[in-house]
């Protein structure tokens, strides 16, 4: 098969000996099963007249490393069997308009569907699971997330179109900054906001748990927060930790991934603590792969290719 990989301009910068990436792992092993794997980026995307075209490079694995040829080779993107849409936030203009191209994509099967992206906020959209997350509001309102912040006395607040943590606050009733917080994240009550009731369980971490297709995966991992975060905040062995899931969760979880799936969403990371959802990561969802894998003694990434390889899926 020929695959290709649209990934983030900083991933193709430090593409060689990546492995904390996803990608890095998912891309050796489409190569080890010998296909043929490419890798481009939003800005190398055209269309003309009415086809989709990518500017790529040919990776290889050697020593067991990736890395990609210094040619850059324009192919149709209709040309490649499999597509793995991958560039990481922020969701901008830029973002979005690299996910038209998309729309004129008549053959090549494309994970997780672009538009299917466009059209899911990772924090917004998270609401189509209510029933599993904790209080929350979608606004710009300064006296609405007071007013939230008075029921519920610790909130956090998130931007809409970040990754990461990044730009994510903490508020408690009674902090001296709380004006001035709210209306940072808020441009003067001009810009949406996720704004949910805080979990004191984040201080035992979140729980990366991990949707392939219809299912979940009863491999995951606990985000442990640092020193100085009440978050998650570096990529770090030392902040990372096993943690099973029951199988009520197991059960709890599967209508979400069955969601998602139906949505073009084939792969998803939940953010949980305590049960209850905060995120849904659908962008470029790291699956830990080199974690998981040293935490639980298997190859996750064989499963993942797997699934993708499967002609089940490509008949979709």
């Amino acid at each position: 098969m020929k695959i290709l990989f649209v990934i983030d301009k900083l991933e193709l910068k430090y593409f060689e000996f990546n492995n904390l990436v996803t990608n890095f792992w998912l891309i050796k092993g489409f190569l080890d099963r010998g296909n043929e794997v490419y890798i481009t980026t939003n800005p190398n995307l055209s269309l003309k007249k009415d086809i989709p075209y990518a500017k790529c490079y040919e990776t290889f694995v050697q020593d067991g490393n990736i890395f990609y040829k210094n040619v850059q080779t324009e192919k149709q993107i209709d040309d490649f069997d499999l597509v793995m849409f991958r560039p990481d936030p922020p969701v901008d203009i830029d973002y979005i308009n690299a996910t038209y191209i998309f729309d004129f994509v008549k053959k090549a099967e494309v994970i997780n569907s672009p538009s299917a992206i466009r059209d899911f906020n990772e924090k917004l959209h998270s609401v189509y699971f209510k029933e599993y997350m904790s209080e929350n509001i979608v606004t710009a309102s300064l006296n609405d997330i007071e007013k939230f912040l008075s029921i519920n006395k610790e909130i956090v607040l998130k931007p809409l179109n970040r990754c990461f943590g990044s730009g994510v606050m903490y508020l408690y009733e009674g902090d001296p900054n709380t004006r001035t917080i709210i209306n940072t994240m808020t441009n003067n009550e001009t810009t949406l906001v996720m704004v949910q009731k805080y979990i004191p369980e984040v201080k035992q971490g979140d729980v990366r748990v991990l949707t392939l297709g219809d299912k979940i995966l009863p491999y995951t991992i606990k985000k442990l927060p640092t020193k100085d975060d009440f978050k998650f905040n570096t990529h770090n062995d030392d902040f990372i930790a096993a943690s099973g899931l029951s199988k009520s969760e197991l059960e709890m979880f599967t209508p979400v991934a069955k969601k998602l799936n139906s949505m073009g969403i084939k792969m998803a990371g939940l953010d949980v603590i305590n049960g209850k959802i905060i995120e849904v990561n659908v962008t470029s969802p790291c699956y830990f792969i080199k974690e998981i894998n040293n935490l639980y003694k298997i190859h996750l990434e064989d499963e993942i290719c797997d699934f993708l390889l499967t002609k089940n899926l490509l008949s979709l």
